[in-house]
């Protein structure tokens, strides 16, 4: 008994990325030598999305609330600015990767059993469902899984409750870590739920679903590579006037590793508070900056979310105008900064984006699952830049703030 106490104990601290990646060989190997076992073990996946579906609601509730009631207040910081810089950054990656997808559009295989949709008639439906749904009753809003209306009252308790004591907050707190460790349970049977997938998708499909996947991964890592290589870059020079790739690079190098292993921008917020130190930073401003940012400065989420649901979107068929394509890119972001601190919180958040398309959560949740396949890298490569990208923001506005004062500060060469 104690022997397969320690096979379990050693399977849950193992690697979540190798045990997907197995996941993902096994179901593919087993799919191409037996189909029919291939469709049998296919409630492993069914299971695991529907676990999926049954946390999404009320994690996207606890963690939004609880992470804007408990933001710090009083402090002499230049928090207004590394919030502005947060939130144009991650608008920035909604509109970039709004632009990739189309102009490289990507089409899933799904396998929904009802995919007909009523695809919304322009910007004005659009706009009358979104608002209908933000003042749906809450209670409604989390069994029925309308998530702008669990958006909605999230923020809107949020705000209030930083008017409450601290023992309400630490509550708050308490449950969106329980919540967070709800989460991460479901996330660690999350290889055995993609050994499903994959091998009753491959059984079904062929090998077309993967190829599909690889040209989502494509748009996906091409949309952040710009991100992190452009964008960010740009929005530092802006502010700092100063050559920013010596920083873009530090942060890279020594956030950015560490966070793509981690896959969690939590777990990399020790690793980013001591970079902030080595670059000599204020510590009133990055004890604030660096633990907000894990929660608000999701560029990397909003990539995924817009991506993964205008590849929805385009697999259903439906036409999507130009204001309809800046308000998802409005949505994405806001959704982005609900995202979980684990790893895969922004696949979540997609059911969200998708609902204003009018997509069922039955096919938004396959979209999730979709997600979790190909999350080996996504979600790899979405912490890193989400990650770095909180130390970059907070560098470039205490650098500007010092050269504001008449301080001289260089741009940290690399550490």
């Amino acid at each position: 008994m104690n022997q397969i106490s320690e096979v379990f104990k050693k399977i849950a601290s193992g690697s979540l990325v190798l045990q997907i990646v197995i996941g993902i060989l096994a179901g593919v190997c087993l799919a191409v030598f037996s189909p029919d076992a291939a469709n049998s073990v296919g409630i492993f996946g069914s299971l695991f999305v529907k676990a999926l579906k049954a946390v999404a609601p009320i994690l996207v509730f606890v963690i939004v609330a609880s992470s804007i009631a408990n933001q710090k207040k009083g402090a002499h910081t230049n928090m207004r600015s590394i919030i502005t810089l947060y939130l144009v950054g991650t608008f920035m990656a909604a509109l970039v990767a709004v632009c990739m997808s189309f102009l490289f559009p990507t089409t899933m295989t799904l396998v929904a059993t009802d995919t007909s949709v009523a695809p919304p008639n322009g910007i004005g439906e659009v706009l009358n469902t979104l608002l209908f749904k933000i003042v749906d009753n809450p209670v409604n809003a989390l069994s029925t899984g309308n998530f702008i209306g669990i958006l909605a009252w999230a923020i809107a308790l949020g705000f209030f409750f930083q008017h409450t004591g601290e023992a309400t907050k630490t509550m708050l707190s308490d449950i969106a870590d329980g919540v967070s460790g709800i989460v991460k349970l479901v996330i660690r049977f999350a290889p055995i739920g993609i050994f499903g997938l994959v091998a009753q998708t491959i059984a079904t499909t062929g090998f077309s679903a993967l190829a599909g996947y690889s040209h989502l991964i494509m748009v996906l890592l091409a949309s952040m590579g710009i991100i992190a290589f452009v964008v960010n870059p740009a929005i530092s020079w802006f502010v700092t006037r100063q050559n920013p790739y010596p920083l873009v690079f530090t942060c890279l190098k020594v956030s950015g590793i560490t966070a793509f292993f981690t896959r969690s921008s939590a777990a990399n917020i020790p690793v980013n508070m001591d970079l902030c130190k080595r670059l000599n930073l204020h510590e009133d401003t990055y004890s604030v900056s660096i633990p907000l940012g894990a929660t608000v400065n999701m560029g990397g989420a909003a990539i995924t979310i817009t991506v993964m649901t205008l590849a929805a979107v385009h697999t259903l068929g439906i036409q999507v105008d130009l204001a309809t394509a800046l308000l998802l890119s409005l949505i994405a972001s806001i959704s982005a900064c609900g995202a979980s601190g684990v790893a895969g919180g922004s696949l979540l958040l997609i059911p969200l984006a998708c609902s204003l398309f009018g997509v069922s959560n039955e096919i938004s949740m396959e979209v999730v699952a979709a997600g979790f396949i190909i999350g080996v890298i996504q979600d790899s490569a979405e912490t890193a830049l989400n990650s770095s990208t909180d130390v970059l923001f907070t560098a470039s506005a205490d650098i500007a703030a010092r050269n504001a004062a008449g301080e001289t500060v260089d741009s940290p060469v690399s550490i």
